[in-house]
């Protein structure tokens, strides 16, 4: 999906100027860095929920998924998401947010959604190589299982999906500004 062609990078008045522009995807898809290269393209800032939850809880993200259970976690996340109310903001979502229609529906209303589609074998090693990134999982279930399970509710929340895992960041916030300004 990246193109060699120099993107068309949209003034911000051709994005919505009441929306925002969600990114989904699983933990270590790049949502968050991604994002970042967004916001710098279209000059929007950008919000890491994940931050939100920490900012709303004082706590880091890995303390407070494991201080309940996961049902907990999505639900205070999903209600946390769903209260959010900012304008022209990127929001870099954690990757456990398709699981709370409500917090989805919430996304989708203040704008169009992205998901970053990276394969597998490159979620697992960057989450190797950072373990305490606070994931959202049951006692049992594998990274796998999480990924296999997600990738049909990040598919179904999506309106649009970056193949990502490769390029640089950069690379991948052209493609999404250019699909913007083709939007608009």
């Amino acid at each position: 999906m990246i193109s060699s062609s120099p993107p068309y990078v949209p003034h911000p008045s051709k994005v919505d100027p009441s929306g925002c522009i969600s990114i989904i995807g699983m933990a270590a898809a790049g949502k968050t860095t991604i994002g970042r290269e967004l916001s710098f393209l279209i000059g929007w800032p950008q919000v890491d929920t994940d931050h939100v939850i920490e900012s709303t809880y004082g706590s880091g993200l890995q303390e407070i998924s494991v201080s309940m259970s996961k049902e907990e976690f999505l639900d205070i996340e999903g209600e946390i998401i769903s209260s959010i109310n900012v304008r022209r903001t990127i929001l870099s979502t954690g990757g456990s947010v398709v699981y709370r229609q409500r917090a989805v529906d919430r996304l989708k209303s203040l704008g169009p959604v992205i998901y970053i589609l990276v394969p597998l074998p490159i979620i697992l090693e960057r989450i190797a190589r950072k373990p305490d990134r606070g994931l959202a999982i049951a006692p049992g279930q594998t990274v796998e299982d999480l990924y296999n399970e997600r990738a049909r509710l990040y598919q179904a929340a999506a309106d649009f999906t970056v193949e990502g895992g490769s390029a640089p960041a950069t690379a991948y916030a052209q493609t999404i500004a250019a699909w913007l300004a083709e939007k608009a």
